[in-house]
């Protein structure tokens, strides 16, 4: 049996910069030439050109013990500070910061000015409140501006974040406190989603039940307006409270080394890992990764990502990178079909975005909607487009391209991980010719490889198990008080390379295809096949708009291709009139082999997705192979499992 990944799509399709977009790129083909002739050199001239040092560094790396990597580190300096003071020193402060628009649609504009000055009142009050360098504070709040202030008075005060998102239940938030020993929660009484409040000072309260807890004060942010339950003495309205303290601070440097936040992910042995970043190094290829990959001009952009602070996504590409490099940018509060299907698109219109960083799951959502709703808006404003999250299938792509990016903006799809902490591989846009589905190459200075079982490279037109062969700035510093676990985890099946668990693939040309997580990848006779290539060639039918594929126990060829697939509104008609899952079987059989064609497809309403848009494909194999569906309590809608598995009872 073979040990790499079966490598089964082609996509023939090339888009080159435009001569103009090339001629004015930020990023050029030359990185690549200064990383190659020098990477430790390189990534020592970004973190000087990019960031302000208290204290500069003489050393770049230290990898005397792997897998323990320190970066910059006799080098010491204030990640708030390089977010905040040094722009309005440098004479931005009147540059917005943030425009924020809440779901029920009350907005708020932040200068850069103004967010220093709410940032270093937030450090005094935490700092009123016991907080001090190296101790660790939760934060569970909505996509409101408080949630970027919190992160940055604790980065300013040397102190630890560990951010949860807002849809976790109280016993995920309770884990997650108790692992980190937080001594404080910031929250708020609730936030808008779908038109309503949800509440989250509930959550904190059943988190904290029972007493035997570090938490000695919940900081309460009043946004949701509904009631909540109050303990006197623990509990403290942060308007309140912020109102008492003195306005200055000065923001002390840091060794580069200092943790800068907990970010926890999930366990397969059910603990969650609690991911550690630190400052200098990850600030540096934050700083970096978000300048040269969106092609940013700060005095000019006005960026978006729709990521939730919650997630890696949102730390780096919402809070860290952009604030570094005084990036003006779009945060929004609610769901993109609130209130009408085409909010996301009315926001860009509003604010002139001019680069737009989502999910693949999302465009996948609006193709479903079909793009009627976009086309209502002006979205000329648009240069580039990225992608994030997981693989995007080359029919996504486009229509991303096509319908939002007005058939010309480039797109960067980025495969990077929480543990990565900054992007890995992309394309440079205004370098790249890029190619639909495919993150193509490793950036300047990261060094990538893709191997077989037993560690071998594999080659062209080839597909195995991505690693990375060399530290990176921004790489994880361990599991939160488990170093074992954090060998075990990473670097246990290479030894001196990092192993997340993706599988990917070189194309004809050399370039990257991501498959997916390697747990997805499926045994059907003999052939190791990637869920993430058949729902592509499925999504390529002009009837679907989403589909997830699990490998589901066969006597006969040990696994087998089960597909749930759901059709677009605009063919729902047509879909009635024909044998649907005779289509789609022949379809992928033509598109990459009768190996591949499923055994099974059901066609569904929704697919099983947690909050921030992963599709629980474990749940799907649940069903697949008829057993009792697991543990729901992540998803963003539990009813879609009930619904799916009455479609097929």
């Amino acid at each position: 049996m073979s040990n790499t990944i079966d490598n089964l799509l082609h996509e023939a399709r090339r888009f080159a910069p435009s001569e103009q977009f090339a001629a004015n790129a930020v990023a050029t083909a030359d990185l690549y030439e200064r990383a190659s002739a020098d990477r430790l050199g390189f990534w020592a001239d970004q973190a000087r050109e990019l960031l302000h040092w208290h204290t500069p560094f003489t050393s770049t790396l230290d990898w005397s013990n792997p897998p323990f990597a320190t970066w910059f580190d006799d080098g010491a300096l204030n990640v708030a500070y390089n977010c905040l003071d040094r722009h309005v020193l440098a004479g931005n402060g009147d540059r917005v910061a943030i425009h924020w628009e809440g779901e029920p649609g009350d907005t708020r504009t932040i200068t850069y000015a103004e967010l220093t000055a709410e940032v270093k009142k937030a450090a005094n009050l935490l700092t009123a409140l016991g907080v001090r360098a190296g101790d660790r504070v939760a934060i569970y709040l909505p996509m409101i501006p408080e949630a970027v202030i919190a992160m940055l008075a604790v980065a300013r005060l040397g102190a630890v974040h560990s951010v949860v998102f807002g849809g976790f239940s109280a016993e995920s938030l309770r884990s997650r406190i108790d692992d980190a020993e937080a001594k404080l929660v910031i929250t708020a009484d609730g936030g808008w989603r779908k038109g309503r409040v949800f509440p989250l000072k509930d959550a904190v309260d059943a988190a904290l039940q029972g007493g035997d807890t570090t938490v000695e004060h919940v900081l309460v942010v009043k946004r949701g307006e509904n009631e909540v339950a109050w303990t006197e003495g623990r509990d403290l309205w942060w308007h309140d409270e912020i109102a008492l303290v003195d306005a200055d601070h000065v923001a002390a440097a840091f060794p580069a080394e200092n943790p800068l936040f907990i970010l926890y992910t999930s366990g397969t042995t059910g603990k969650p890992k609690g991911i550690l970043h630190t400052s200098g190094g990850y600030l540096t290829q934050a700083a970096f990764t978000h300048k040269n990959v969106f092609d940013l001009r700060p005095e000019s952009d006005v960026y978006w990502c729709s990521a939730d602070v919650g997630w890696i996504t949102g730390h780096t590409y919402v809070v860290y990178g952009p604030l570094a490099n005084g990036a003006t940018q779009v945060l929004y509060e609610g769901t993109p079909e609130t209130p009408h299907p085409g909010r996301w698109w009315e926001l860009i219109e509003k604010y002139k975005v001019s680069i737009f960083y989502t999910a693949p799951t999302a465009i996948r959502s609006f193709m479903k909607l079909g793009r009627q709703h976009p086309q209502k808006f002006d979205l000329s404003s648009l240069r580039v487009l990225g992608s994030v999250g997981e693989p995007i299938n080359p029919e996504a792509w486009m229509w991303y391209r096509e319908v939002i990016g007005g058939g010309e903006t480039p797109i960067v799809d980025t495969w990077w991980q929480t543990e990565t902490g900054a992007i890995m591989v992309s394309a440079l846009p205004g370098v790249t010719t890029l190619k639909p589905g495919s993150a193509q190459v490793p950036l300047p200075g990261i060094s990538i490889d893709i191997l077989d079982e037993a560690g071998v490279p594999v080659g062209k037109d080839q597909g195995g198990l991505l690693v990375v062969t060399e530290p990176w700035p921004s790489m994880l510093r361990g599991i939160w008080g488990d170093p074992e676990r954090f060998k075990e985890t990473y670097w246990s099946k290479f030894g001196d390379k990092y192993f997340a668990g993706d599988g990917a693939r070189y194309d004809k040309d050399g370039e990257i295809w991501l498959l997916g997580r390697v747990d997805d990848v499926m045994n059907v006779s003999g052939h190791r096949l990637s869920t993430a290539e058949i729902e592509s060639a499925l999504v390529a039918h002009p009837l679907t708009a989403e589909a997830a594929v699990v490998g589901a126990a066969d006597e006969t060829t040990g696994q087998a291709v089960v597909a749930f697939v759901i059709i677009k509104q605009n063919q729902l008609e047509y879909a009635e009139s024909i044998d649907v899952a005779a289509e789609l079987r022949k379809h992928v059989s033509e598109q990459i082999g009768a190996i591949a064609r499923p055994r099974e497809i059901f066609i569904v309403n929704e697919l099983p997705k947690t909050r921030s848009g992963k599709i629980m494909r474990r749940l799907l194999r649940d069903v697949a192979e008829g057993r009792e569906v697991g543990d729901t309590t992540t998803l963003a809608d539990t009813a879609v499992m009930s619904s799916i598995q009455s479609k097929l009872s």
